[in-house]
């Protein structure tokens, strides 16, 4: 069967294409070069995998990268760089562990990419019924033309046969009067196969005032109906993709994070900012406090010794001040400290204070 084809047919009902490659023994064949091209006008869609990169080293594993992102650059022609995920998606155990929160962050990212679908699924059946709307638009455009080019009387076969030969000098022209982008063109080598059974006598002219309402359609009533779309889904329960490997993933001491960066001693009896906290009262007695508190002026000195943008710093006030006077205690100020640790190490900040960082005068006894 017509292996190609089932691909496309496929590709244009879905919400999402992965593809998958090897770390290990990275080639793009021909036969997978041609599924490639296949999925052609649903780049979008497309997100690549790079697996098992445990099996190489990291140094290895960039060369990697950078080799598989070129290959596909030259297959997948879109301006955006297609997204891909590292990592080893398998049940062995890791070869060479030396990246693996670099796997654990980047199954994430894929396992919330997958789970937002249901979420978009509104919009992609739009953005389909964009590209058919375009694509019967060029339609009628290529048909019109090559009704135009038909004699008469005599001559049509041989006729027929030059158009169908010059189709892609056809397809330029009329990108070029109607200001059509080339990717909204069907697949020239399919449209010369099916063309070659039409009897061309027989097309539609041109119909104006059809071409108007679809551009109408396109203009106006699209964008009404994306904002119906957006109201209703604030309106609708959150959907994601659920089961198998999705479950269980989050929760527990397993969970991406759990116990690193600010979920650090998430599980500890003693507050975790208390082991490094006399090192940190050192340097807020010398900032000047003032009943037991310092001005913002004063911790901002300290605070910028880290050399983390504002837009950082500005965060980690929001999150230490957790009475917010607007002025920091001890407490506070050791949290502050310890949260600019955790990011200068690498980690995300929480975007609300865990209960567990909490300084232990601010928390609320039953």
């Amino acid at each position: 069967y017509d292996f190609a084809a089932v691909l496309e047919w496929f590709a244009e009902r879905v919400d999402r294409i992965i593809l998958l490659f090897d770390a290990h023994k990275l080639d793009i064949s021909d036969e997978f070069s041609e599924v490639i091209k296949a999925l052609k006008n649903h780049e979008d869609k497309i997100r690549v995998v790079l697996n098992k990169a445990d099996q190489i080293e990291t140094q290895q594993l960039m060369r990697v990268y950078g080799a598989l992102m070129w290959s596909l650059g030259k297959i997948i022609n879109t301006p955006e760089v297609v997204r891909v995920y590292i990592g080893s998606f398998w049940s062995h155990p890791l070869l060479i562990p030396d990246n693996r929160k670099l796997f654990e962050a980047e199954e994430q990212d894929l396992f919330k990419d997958i789970q937002s679908l249901p979420r978009n699924a509104a919009l992609r059946k739009l953005n389909d019924l964009i590209k058919r709307a375009r694509l019967a638009k060029v339609h009628a455009y290529i048909i019109s033309s090559l009704k135009k080019e038909m004699p008469n009387v005599f001559g049509k076969e041989s006729k027929k046969k030059e158009l169908v030969s010059n189709l892609g000098e056809i397809y330029q022209k009329i990108e070029r009067e109607h200001q059509i982008s080339p990717g909204d063109f069907p697949s020239l080598r399919k449209m010369q196969e099916l063309l070659q059974t039409q009897d061309f006598s027989k097309f539609q002219a041109l119909k104006p005032k059809l071409l108007d309402t679809v551009d109408d359609m396109l203009a106006n009533d699209i964008a009404r109906l994306m904002v119906i779309v957006r109201q209703e889904e604030s309106l609708m329960p959150a959907q994601a993709v659920k089961g198998g490997a999705f479950d269980g993933t989050m929760n527990g001491p397993f969970g991406h994070g759990y116990g690193e960066g600010a979920g650090e001693g998430i599980d500890d009896v003693e507050w975790v900012v208390g082991k490094d906290k006399p090192t940190y009262d050192e340097i807020f007695y010398t900032l000047s406090p003032v009943n037991g508190k310092i001005t913002g002026a004063n911790a901002k000195k300290e605070m910028v010794k880290s050399k983390l943008p504002n837009t950082v710093l500005g965060k980690i006030w929001k999150l230490a001040d957790v009475d917010r006077d607007g002025l920091l205690d001890d407490e506070e100020f050791a949290l502050a400290n310890h949260l600019i640790k955790v990011k200068l190490e690498g980690h995300e900040l929480p975007a609300d204070l865990p209960p567990h960082l909490i300084p232990p005068s601010k928390r609320r006894h039953e």
